[in-house]
């Protein structure tokens, strides 16, 4: 049945995300996904996910895996953008450098991989920074002094995870809607002794994460949060209730259009 499918991609999620996901924002998640069903039918038959992210492919493919089972004929594609995310951060809060990345990711794979103008399709894009406690955009660590400075930053204070995600959806009519939009996540870390951060920055695990950890990881990065304010998903890397109301006000958009 549509709800067992649907608890099965929760179960799958989960497992996705890894780490304490929290229990209310599983449910949260999970309300949210149901409020999807209805609006299924109106999904084009193409859906890409445009993320070279580990972290957020999982947990979309876990989202969206339920979809050719509940809805006849679509296909689903990850199709990593190649769009190089060097934007100049200069005049830009986080929230709106992390959505100008996500619009560009898609933007990318979209005039990559969707030329033709009759055939309906989903593009979806991401893209999530650390802003640390001085306001200063953290991405990945090049090295071990980098990923050093970072900790240091983060230590004992609180920061923002910010993901911004961009939904690029086509009809079949042609008529084409984006929409981008942002959410944020308040972190905050232990107090990390200087042995704690030169072992941790000893790891491979600082060097292919935003602000240099992830809450996913039992152990290491995980271990150096404290509390944390807002969605669970959205510091793994993609906020599924924001994404599921997006989507459905996005659908209703391109509806409007396709009827005028």
């Amino acid at each position: 049945s549509p709800i067992l499918t649907i608890i099965g991609a929760m179960k799958r999620l989960v497992i996705a995300a890894g780490g304490p996901v929290p229990v209310g924002g599983v449910l949260a998640s999970l309300a949210q996904i149901m409020s999807l069903l209805p609006h299924l039918h109106r999904l084009p038959s193409r859906v890409i996910l445009a993320s070279a992210s580990p972290r957020r492919r999982e947990l979309l493919s876990s989202l969206l895996s339920p979809l050719p089972a509940l809805v006849k004929g679509i296909n689903l594609e990850i199709i990593p953008s190649t769009f190089a995310e060097n934007l100049s951060k200069d005049g830009k809060t986080a929230a709106a450098y992390a959505r100008l990345t996500a619009s560009a990711k898609g933007k990318e794979v979209f005039d990559r991989c969707c030329g033709e103008k009759d055939k309906a399709v989903l593009v979806i894009s991401a893209d999530t920074v650390v802003e640390s406690p001085a306001g200063d955009v953290l991405e990945k660590p090049s090295n071990k002094q980098h990923a050093t400075s970072m900790m240091q930053q983060l230590s004992g204070e609180w920061h923002a995870v910010h993901t911004g995600v961009c939904l690029m959806l086509q009809s079949s009519s042609g008529n084409m809607i984006e929409t981008t939009f942002s959410t944020t996540t308040k972190v905050r870390f232990a107090q990390l002794s200087p042995e704690v951060i030169d072992a941790y920055t000893d790891t491979v695990e600082p060097y292919d994460k935003a602000g240099g950890y992830g809450i996913q990881t039992a152990g290491l990065g995980g271990s150096l949060v404290e509390e944390i304010s807002g969605c669970y998903f959205n510091v793994v890397g993609f906020p599924i209730r924001s994404f599921v109301q997006a989507l459905i006000e996005l659908l209703d958009k391109v509806k409007d259009k396709d009827d005028s």
